[in-house]
């Protein structure tokens, strides 16, 4: 390094002097100029360790992102990233050359190459340009479900006690007509019969949970819900030649139902979280997921929804995946998730009101202490493309704060023309996997035959004493690779203490009944998998 590096950025380089893989982001940054020769790293290994990207509008939080992703594909890891803005598909599609592109890379001692990566395309139900990403009803879970519907503890509560009754009685809930058909039984007389000993379902809240349903229907998002399901095993492909896959979420065309996109997303993790196997600490996370716009995620959430949340984000890393909460400020996230994130990236803030003065502070006592940098003025003076960044070294401790000017993305800095993304949906191998969605028979159906007869027979118990019945298969329609049946937990009350338990979940596994449906339920209420 040359001697007229001042020490301060020799003494922070010493702390990214990684010798294993790494992601380059960028160079130290100090009284406004950037050092070539200190260059600011993230060691591959820790990305399962989970990070922040934070920053005011316009500040470069998506670029972050998007030069963080490339990297991770080029080394063969597979990322998740949501694309609220729809301006992320530039993702797969070489870099722009160009004189800024040019002069940034200059400075920050960076050998820019244009270079796209392999990408997949989504949209929730078909809402936009996409492969559609559809769940159940039953996958998706009571917990969850009540966080886009916006319930109470006590909605909450009854919600879960609908989805207990249809698990044990093979009334199956893949859409939305099929959940609103149960709850509408439940409160008729036969209904209401049928739950004594269990509990039951006020009027008045079965009311609030069908209005909220007609709603969230009404606004298009009925879409999400159906077969054939998602197989979340898809975000962990990589490409001919060892890139990991890229999978965009596109989300413009529902910014206006962020509850809906940001729950959706929690479902993703929730299930992937199921699924992997243990693997602790590799030289390489399997799955890095970027969660744009997180502060939605936690708005109204209940506590029940945050605790879920706070024990996945914890748990989640010894699976292999790495979560990259993506927001405006540090305080937008709940201390005790922000307590789980390693890596940090924090761009410009500002300071023009007294919350404003208050989320700076804020934001500063949430960094490891700087001899080179007072935080407060550096955060408010940082240009665009800049950031402060501390992240966890390859034994695990804090490397130095380091205001960083960041390296240019190789791929396209901006969106792709919609006939190239529309081209690349075509022509994706899992366009006729998922694309056209099917209809098998399921509670709506069941609950329609039964009110025909003349006299309606009871549901018969599915595991009864002497021997457990087989449950109802899926249609033949349901897609390679995913399970007949999925399961979840109710999101309290009567099942809330199996949340915890792992040989219940472990037997359901493998148990293929109706009660291993019931007994099986995680995390958010989201359903296993059967083999």
């Amino acid at each position: 390094m040359s001697a007229l590096v001042p020490s301060a950025v020799r003494e922070i380089a010493d702390g990214y002097a990684f010798t294993g893989p790494a992601l380059d982001l960028g160079a130290v940054l100090l009284d406004g100029t950037a050092y070539a020769e200190a260059p600011v790293r993230v060691p591959l290994a820790v990305l399962n360790r989970h990070g922040l990207v934070a920053g005011a509008t316009g500040t470069g939080k998506t670029k972050t992102l998007q030069l963080i992703a490339e990297q991770l594909s080029a080394q063969g890891v597979p990322v998740f990233l949501a694309d609220i803005k729809g301006d992320v598909s530039g993702v797969a599609a070489p870099g722009e050359p160009g004189e800024r592109t040019a002069a940034r890379a200059a400075e920050v001692g960076q050998d820019w190459q244009p270079r796209g990566c392999p990408a997949e395309f989504y949209a929730l139900g078909g809402l936009g340009s996409g492969i559609p990403l559809r769940a159940t009803v039953t996958s998706f879970g009571p917990l969850l479900l009540s966080k886009v519907l916006d319930l109470n503890e006590t909605q909450e509560s009854s919600l879960g006690l609908v989805f207990h009754y249809a698990d044990r009685n093979g009334l199956e809930l893949y859409d939305l007509k099929d959940l609103t058909a149960v709850i509408t039984f439940l409160t008729s007389p036969e209904g209401k019969e049928e739950l004594k000993g269990i509990g039951g379902i006020s009027a008045a809240t079965a009311g609030v949970i069908l209005r909220s349903l007609t709603l969230l229907e009404n606004e298009g998002a009925g879409a999400f819900f159906g077969e054939p399901e998602f197989d979340t095993a898809e975000l962990l492909r990589t490409a001919d030649g060892g890139a990991g896959v890229v999978s965009v979420l596109e989300l413009p065309a529902v910014q206006d139902r962020p509850r809906l996109f940001s729950t959706f997303l929690m479902w993703l993790l929730a299930d992937l979280y199921q699924e992997l196997p243990e693997v602790g600490d590799l030289d390489r996370p399997k799955l890095v997921f970027f969660f744009d716009e997180a502060h939605l995620l936690f708005k109204g959430a209940s506590k029940s929804f945050l605790e879920a949340i706070t024990q996945t984000v914890r748990l989640i890393r010894s699976k292999g995946v790495g979560i990259f909460f993506v927001t405006q400020t540090p305080k937008d996230v709940p201390a005790d998730v922000l307590a789980q994130l390693g890596n940090r990236v924090q761009h410009a803030l500002r300071a023009f009101t007294p919350d404003d003065a208050k989320a700076l502070k804020a934001t500063v006592s949430t960094f490891p202490k700087s001899p080179a940098y007072d935080l407060g003025e550096v955060l408010t003076s940082l240009g665009t493309g800049e950031a402060v960044i501390t992240v966890l070294s390859e034994k695990g401790a804090p490397t130095p704060v380091a205001a960083t000017r960041l390296r240019a993305p190789q791929s396209l800095m901006g969106p792709i023309a919609p006939a190239a993304l529309q081209a690349a949906v075509d022509g994706s191998a899992l366009a006729g996997k998922y694309r056209d969605a099917i209809d098998p028979e399921s509670a709506y159906e069941k609950l329609a035959a039964r009110a025909a007869r003349p006299e309606a027979e009871p549901v018969p118990d599915p595991a009864p004493a002497g021997g457990a019945e087989p449950a109802p298969e899926r249609s033949p329609e349901r897609s390679s690779g995913r399970a007949a049946e999925r399961t979840q937990e109710g999101g309290g009350g009567l099942l809330g203490s199996l949340m915890s338990n792992p040989a219940l979940k472990s037997f359901a596994r493998s148990a293929g009944t109706q009660l291993g449906r019931e007994i099986s339920r995680s995390l958010f209420g989201t359903s296993r998998r059967r083999r």
